[in-house]
């Protein structure tokens, strides 16, 4: 599974705008010189990331980008959401010709299954999570995205959690 460009370089645009911060917003030229990206593909972004409520513009030659609302209140689910939509829409089991290229020799279409699991783990994890969240420490974000991962009180949990938590230090 890869995370699109679309998406990741949406994301970077994102969060490039909320750690700058200022008065003034940034501008295309601004946001392309600091992330080595090309002015159309920031100009693209942006445009997506406007018409989906995240970032505001201001014309002239003071004007600028800037967060619609608190990063706090940006959630990371509704971001890859509008960047590239979702790995499993459910609304594609309505449609019989693509469950028949999905499910073909199998009567209980476990494939479908797979998809949904991942999917849900994924908005388990994402669902709370905020641009806010990915400006902190990393320490603190790698803390919150383990705990998601692994918020139940069974006992081999905790033990995968501790785990996962002391790899994410080693790989430093």
């Amino acid at each position: 599974m890869k995370i699109s460009t679309q998406e990741g370089y949406g994301l970077r645009i994102l969060l490039r705008i909320a750690i700058d911060n200022t008065s003034d917003g940034l501008t295309i030229a601004q946001i392309s010189e600091m992330e080595e990206l090309s002015v159309h593909t920031v100009a693209k972004m942006l445009r997506i990331l406007r018409m989906n409520s995240f970032v505001t513009s201001t014309r002239g030659q003071s004007g600028g980008y800037f967060l619609a609302k608190d990063a706090s209140e940006i959630h990371l689910s509704k971001i890859l959401s509008a960047l590239g939509g979702r790995l499993f829409d459910e609304s594609l089991e309505d449609s019989t010709e693509i469950l028949n290229k999905l499910c073909t020799g199998s009567v209980d279409c476990s494939i479908r299954s797979l998809w949904r699991v991942l999917q849900l783990s994924l908005d388990k994890v994402l669902t709370d999570l905020t641009l806010q969240d990915l400006i902190g420490p990393k320490d603190e974000f790698r803390q919150l995205v383990v705990e998601r991962i692994y918020d139940s009180s069974h006992p081999m949990r905790k033990g995968c959690k501790n785990i996962m938590l002391k790899n994410l230090e080693l790989n430093e």
